[in-house]
């Protein structure tokens, strides 16, 4: 989970083929500098043409930050996360009409961030319309989005019954289960402002004046303190956010840039969290979220694998040695159908696959560049 706060096992459907590329161009005036600090954001131009937006984000700071583009009502446009002190990461941002904007540093990866106005004029036609195999990408991710949301909401249903009827041993073994849907498409719930803090906002990170609430806040209860007398409408509005996501997402467009950095934001995620067992602090179940982070990073991936290929064969032999090198260190650490405890992993095997995840990311950051070349 972001601090602020998606893989699929099932296969998704063939990706229609296209001659010819006429995806939207890329923004006049090219990469905006971004110089991020522990108090400051200096973004080199605060205007762009509609289009293929690139913005080179350096960390001059002490702490790691992340740097966001927001669209009305705070939508996230885009954002990219973990950028530690002295590394730049870059952003790629497909904007097709005008409109107001905000950019946002965040030093520490808290808060609302350090804000300034950002103007897109003109207009392009989007990528998925323009290109076929960008469209049916998208389309395809969509209906996988679908199905991941609506099974999110039955196993969360289940899993809110047992804490309300007092079943705490079914409770435990129905958490980790129900995450599955929520980690393999967590970029798309952040895509929705708060509804990712109330979901699946751990203990030390939230905001002063947010109740805690949501999965791990009921996790908390199941593990260490014990149901309480509020576990129930915790519980209950839980529900009741997830409900809220589903039905958002069902009309939620998605552009072809937008999947491949929610790919790579989901393996930050894993090294960030899930490889430090610090997401799942009470009941130790990170490898299930840490396996949903990687299958949801990878569905992306392969929805666009059809333009990759056209564009970069060599980086999609790449990708796929990379996605099975994690996998196959992950599935060394299953026990039976469960996942054993992150406390039960030794130095040494966290070691192993946090390397594997750094090996991956760095194909992976590449995915963006090659969707929006024109």
């Amino acid at each position: 989970m972001k601090v602020r706060a998606a893989a699929v096992v099932a296969p998704l459907f063939v990706l229609a083929a296209c001659s010819g590329n006429t995806d939207a161009p890329a923004a006049a005036g090219g990469p905006i500098a971004v110089e991020a600090n522990d108090d400051a954001c200096k973004v080199a131009r605060n205007s762009a043409d509609a289009g293929n937006i690139t913005f080179e984000v350096s960390n001059k700071g002490s702490k790691v930050t992340e740097f966001y583009l927001y669209g009305e009502g705070d939508r996230i446009m885009g954002e990219v996360e973990n950028i530690g002190p002295g590394l730049t990461r870059r952003l790629i941002v497909e904007v097709a009409e005008a409109g107001k904007f905000q950019t946002a540093c965040k030093p520490g990866m808290k808060g609302d961030g350090i804000r300034g106005d950002f103007t897109v004029s003109g207009g392009v036609v989007k990528a998925a319309d323009a290109n076929a195999q960008l469209g049916e990408a998208t389309r395809s991710y969509q209906r996988y989005v679908n199905s991941q949301t609506e099974s999110f909401t039955v196993k969360t249903t289940e899993f809110v019954n047992a804490v309300k009827a007092g079943k705490v041993e079914e409770a435990k073994a129905l958490y980790p289960v129900a995450r599955i849907y929520w980690e393999r498409i967590e970029p798309v719930a952040e895509s929705f402002g708060d509804i990712d803090p109330k979901i699946d906002a751990r203990e030390p990170d939230v905001e002063p004046g947010q109740q805690f609430t949501g999965f791990h806040r009921l996790e908390k209860d199941l593990w260490v303190s014990g149901l309480q007398a509020d576990s129930p409408q915790i519980a209950d509005q839980l529900l009741a956010d997830v409900q809220d996501l589903r039905a958002k997402a069902l009309n939620l467009e998605y552009t072809p840039v937008q999947m491949a950095n929610g790919a790579k934001e989901l393996l930050d995620e894993v090294a960030r969290g899930k490889i430090t067992g610090e997401e799942d602090q009470y009941s130790h179940t990170d490898l299930y979220d840490f396996r949903s982070n990687l299958d949801g990073s990878q569905a992306a991936v392969a929805a666009l694998r059809p333009v990759i290929d056209s564009r970069d064969k060599a980086l999609g032999a790449v990708l796929d040695d990379k996605f099975a090198a994690v996998g196959a260190l992950l599935e060394k650490q299953r026990k039976g159908d469960t996942f054993k405890l992150y406390t039960e992993l030794t130095p040494d095997e966290v070691k192993e696959l946090a390397a594997a995840v750094d090996a991956l990311g760095e194909p992976v950051s590449k995915v963006a560049e090659v969707v929006a070349a024109r």
